[in-house]
């Protein structure tokens, strides 16, 4: 019989109870010298593999020896989930190199479920679902925690208070997010659904460790290339973000165990830092390939499909993952955890089974419109399909203020645009109106991992709304961007126009007023 006490200390160094993370060898009630005792008490029940097919392992004579979701070792150290108990077998997903499992293999269970590593070592690091290192670096860790918890119960939370940034300003005004919200990012493939994760991530990258804005991020990668992980690394790496995200990575080359277990993994790696005072974002990226794995391993049990074939409890599945977000109360910690979960729709069908259960389980969604995309509207936010539930009351109050206007200015703009499509005779009112939506979507417009203060936002959204702009040509909007954010650069412009967005209405007009005559004086030529 093979060693099974080195086999779990090389998997895990601790193990999580309940009341406190305990070593292998206390879990087993086994000392060192027992494991060679004689002694039949201190045998561990084992069984045998019956067979292997398509990731799952079929065990005899271990069903009173396991319990459901706990771990087992397989002789040849690797490791398997029970995910299913009938009277005479157990069947086990798994999470490794299926052709190292054999039939006959030996099989110890471990009377554990799965846990993994957590705490401030793992931020700057690649991790797999079960908190392995895939960077190439040791990793150095004490606690550890289950992928499986209990989301906050209610008396423990509060509600959305603070706000959360994106530096996107189309985003930040029209769509604000809170933090401890779950907010769904969605659209068709190819429209930037990444991109403004990465955006919301780097755009805390100018802050301390110690401010109070300052974010620890967990981002999860399911089912995609492994080239894509190398370029969501190198794109934080360039952007000074890397050092505070962790990278949880499930590729499309891993097993469809791991695929499922790693949103759970990332979750529990978040809520490590909104536990311990700190406000967290995870990013699942995406979602619909969870589904997709947790779908393949239902129907190789034998579980009956539904809808699409996926299972009936596959709403359960994102519901328990997506609870677990949550803004606590200060009782407990004051944390967060602000959930983005990503799903990529079928020619922008938003009515297909895993959108719309997510669309039900979030507090919001930021749909991101192909054709707006293809015609090179960067961040492609349709504000008509995409909103935010509770964001809003965390909203800065003359950010806020700006967004009912805005909203009202580019709804107007989108009645009367078809108008002028057809070339209609369009009075002096509609054509003014055109002219400021068109100018808005322009200064609405923003580069990839390009963020902006909100203060930038608050003042280009003021300048569009004034009327400044009507007269401009449009090619020097881009110009009249460039000069704001030369001038949101300089301290003494900025320590004198923030104070002003807290003041009166009156006052703030006049301010903006000021500011716009100013900065479009030479581009009303």
């Amino acid at each position: 019989m093979f060693n099974l006490k080195s086999i779990l200390l090389s998997y895990s160094n601790t193990l999580y109870n309940t009341d406190k993370a305990i070593s292998l060898s206390e879990k087993l009630f086994v000392d060192e010298e027992d494991f060679s005792s004689d002694d039949d008490s201190l045998e561990i029940e084992g069984g045998f593999v019956k067979n292997v097919a398509d990731g799952i392992a079929t065990i005899s004579s271990l069903q009173n020896s396991v319990g459901f979701s706990e771990l087992v070792i397989f002789e040849s150290g690797v490791v398997g989930l029970i995910i299913d108990i009938s009277e005479d077998t157990v069947r086990a997903l798994i999470l490794g190199n299926e052709a190292l499992v054999l039939q006959g293999d030996y099989v110890e269970p471990t009377y554990s479920i799965v846990s993994i590593p957590v705490g401030t070592n793992l931020l700057g690091r690649v991790v797999d679902a079960l908190g392995n290192p895939l960077d190439g670096e040791k990793l150095e860790v004490e606690t550890y925690l289950p992928v499986e918890l209990d989301a906050p119960g209610i008396v423990e939370r509060e509600p959305v208070n603070q706000t959360l940034r994106t530096g996107m300003t189309s985003i930040d005004v029209l769509i604000p997010i809170g933090r401890g919200q779950r907010e769904l990012i969605i659209g068709d493939r190819q429209t930037g659904k990444s991109t403004v994760a990465l955006d919301t991530i780097i755009s805390h990258r100018d802050l301390k460790i110690d401010d109070l804005y300052k974010i620890a991020a967990v981002y999860v990668v399911i089912g995609q290339k492994r080239s894509s992980v190398l370029e969501i690394v190198n794109t934080l790496k360039r952007n000074n973000a890397f050092n505070y995200t962790t990278i949880v990575a499930a590729t499309a080359a891993e097993a469809a165990g791991l695929q499922y277990l790693a949103p759970y993994s990332g979750a529990t790696i978040a809520e490590f830092f909104r536990d311990n005072q700190m406000d967290s974002v995870i990013i699942y990226d995406d979602l619909s390939k969870q589904a997709t794995a947790y779908r393949q391993m239902s129907l190789l049990l034998g579980r009956s499909p539904a809808r699409e074939a996926y299972p009936g409890d596959v709403f359960y599945l994102h519901s328990r993952l997506l609870e677990r977000a949550a803004k606590l109360s200060a009782d407990h910690g004051n944390g967060s955890l602000t959930a983005f979960p990503i799903v990529e729709t079928q020619l922008d069908d938003v009515s297909a089974y895993i959108p719309t259960n997510l669309i039900s389980i979030t507090d919001g969604q930021i749909y991101l419109d192909t054709q707006m995309f293809r015609n090179g509207f960067r961040p492609a936010l349709n504000s008509t399909l995409s909103v935010s539930r509770v964001g809003s009351l965390a909203q800065i109050a003359a950010v806020k203020e700006l967004a009912g206007r805005l909203k009202l200015e580019l709804a107007q703009y989108r009645e009367v645009e078809s108008f002028a499509v057809f070339g209609a005779n369009l009075d002096e009112v509609t054509k003014l109106r055109l002219s400021r939506g068109v100018r808005l979507l322009e200064l609405l417009k923003q580069k990839a991992h390009s963020p902006l203060e909100f203060y930038e936002q608050a003042l280009l959204v003021y300048t569009g709304l004034s009327g400044s702009l009507d007269k401009i040509n449009l090619e020097s909007v881009v110009e009249f961007k460039k000069v704001l954010s030369i001038l949101c650069k300089d301290e003494n412009f900025v320590s004198a126009i923030v104070p002003s967005l807290s003041v009166s209405k009156n006052e703030r007009s006049f301010v903006s007023g000021a500011i716009a005559s100013y900065l479009t004086s030479s581009f009303n030529k």
